[in-house]
């Protein structure tokens, strides 16, 4: 059943087949008020070039010569206004960044500005309310590589509100002087940022790579940055070689990104694809991405920011995308410490991950970092090391490896008790594994209150070698084992099947109840 999943003055995204994952199980053939348009093989796909206030009838032709027809207007737009008209050279030598933040700026309420194709040099640049900008197919804004020309976006700034604090700068979970990124939105509604171009962070022709660890001057930037939005579409780009994460929006909500692409070589530094922190209401749907770090990881500040805001990452919805490379698929963590609530992951293809779907956490988190309500559905894997972790041991930070930290004594429960509530794994569909079928741990002094892994396949390679399947301390290498479960109230497994397993297929540690049905 084709449906639009966002339409905005100049373009449209559509679901083809929300059965597919990425791709789609067939191809289809598309026509736009009677004009063949082409072929598409992936689930999720995107018009552009359309025109503003405007009806048009979308046809989908199956493989069987079926049609089905689906009608959508175009919103309205007051202007367009070109970069060229700026001044703006796109010429891949010289600068544009005053001409394009000059044309942002000058955008009227419902307007567009557009980037029409060519190499644009630019520093950071910052967006406004209730525009569009359109990076055209052929366009690139490519950034500048020396550092010192970017500028820094102070972590906390004394203010007279509510909070005694603007925050602006974040990285890895905390509010600490950050550089801006290459598009930037602060306090912003109502905003789109579409096209068929590429946003290109060119860090691998400078040293943000280069002992990416060391703060020089400030944190390393993002592609994509927001901080307390409201109302944002990204549809159609292409994001590539971050300074660091790519995509980062922060204390934000009712956010789309659709038909997007992100890519980084798989040994770049902490250039995980997707982070949204402490953010609602969220999409990301018919998404490529192949990276350095995780793919995906749902985050709420490290333990400062969590415990001083309580906002949780919530409501999300990640669905017909394709993760490949990346150490992880699609990540819980382990900056949570503001809790993560009602995640729905779905029709994803991942290849090639070290740990696909993973949630890690730590004491220290402290017990507004609750992670609940979370859901992998109809997710389909092949050569990943590791398809399922849950980690309450995670070892990051100065003190990950603390004896605290690391020990499985039952420690007093307190404000720095995090927790885990239900996490559900359903039809996972998994081949080449090597480690294990699942490595899951709670917290003894509070264990994790449901696991549950529903119709599931799992294929192991027969030449997998031994690995370390957490990243925790005290956890022995393993290789084509089971599943391994360790302080959790509840765990249910319904129709697992699994193909070479060595050994039992459980290897549990204090689990309080247990229900098992049909397993092969």
């Amino acid at each position: 059943m084709t449906k639009t999943l966002c339409v905005t003055s100049r373009s449209c995204s559509v679901l083809l087949d929300p059965d597919g994952l990425y791709e789609a199980r067939e191809k289809h053939v598309l026509y736009l008020d009677g004009e063949r348009l082409g072929e598409e093989y992936r689930s999720v796909a995107s018009l552009f070039d359309l025109e503003p206030d405007t009806e048009y009838e979308l046809q989908v032709e199956s493989a069987d010569g079926g049609r089905e027809t689906v009608s959508f207007r175009t919103r309205k737009e007051t202007c367009t206004l070109d970069v060229r008209d700026f001044g703006a050279k796109g010429d891949g030598e010289t600068e544009d960044t005053a001409m394009l933040q000059a044309a942002i700026l000058c955008c009227p309420d419902g307007g567009r500005v557009v980037v029409p194709p060519g190499d644009y040099v630019t520093g950071p640049l910052f967006l406004k309310s209730r525009m569009t900008l359109e990076i055209q197919d052929g366009a690139a804004l490519r950034l500048l590589t020396d550092r010192n020309r970017f500028p820094v976006l102070p972590g906390s700034t004394p203010a007279d509100n509510r909070d005694g604090e603007v925050l602006l700068g974040m990285f890895e979970g905390c509010a600490v002087d950050g550089f801006a990124g290459a598009l930037n939105g602060i306090d912003l509604t109502d905003v789109a940022v579409i096209g068929e171009g590429i946003i290109d962070g060119r860090a691998n022709e400078g040293d943000w790579w280069v002992q990416p660890k060391e703060i020089r001057i400030a944190s390393r930037g993002n592609l994509f940055y927001t901080q307390r939005c409201k109302g944002m579409l990204v549809q159609g780009l292409t994001f590539m070689n971050s300074p660091s994460w790519n995509i980062h929006p922060a204390f934000s909500e009712d956010l789309d990104f659709i038909d997007i692409r992100v890519k980084a070589p798989w040994d770049s530094p902490n250039t995980d694809g997707f982070d949204p922190e402490s953010c609602r209401n969220v999409r990301l749907l018919g998404a490529e991405i192949s990276v350095g770090d995780d793919c995906i990881a749902i985050k709420s500040g490290k333990i400062d920011l969590g415990r001083k805001y309580k906002r949780p990452c919530e409501n999300l919805e990640i669905g017909w995308c394709a993760l490949l490379d990346g150490h992880g698929g699609v990540t819980v963590g382990s900056e949570m410490a503001g809790g993560v609530r009602k995640v729905r992951a779905h029709h994803c293809y991942m290849k090639g991950n070290d740990r696909a779907l993973r949630i890690k956490t730590r004491r220290d988190r402290g017990r507004d970092g609750v992670v609940d309500d979370i859901l992998f559905q109809n997710i389909r894997m092949d050569g990943v090391k590791m398809p399922l972790i849950v980690n309450s041991f995670y070892f990051c930070d100065a003190d990950g490896k603390s004896e605290r930290v690391q020990s499985r004594e039952k420690l007093p429960v307190d404000e720095t008790t995090p927790e885990i509530g239900t996490v559900c794994f359903e039809r996972v569909d998994a081949s080449g594994c090597k480690a294990c079928v699942a490595y899951a741990m709670g917290l003894p002094e509070k264990p994790m209150k449901q696991l549950t892994l529903r119709n599931c396949r799992f294929d192991f390679d027969p030449e997998a070698k031994p690995l370390v399947p957490a990243m925790a301390l005290g956890v022995e290498e393993c290789c084509r084992r089971g599943i391994i479960a360790k302080y959790i109230r509840g765990l249910t497994l319904e129709n697992i099947q699994t193909t070479g397993v060595e050994g039992d297929l459980l290897d549990i540690l204090e689990v309080e109840k247990l229900d098992i049905d049909d397993q092969k």
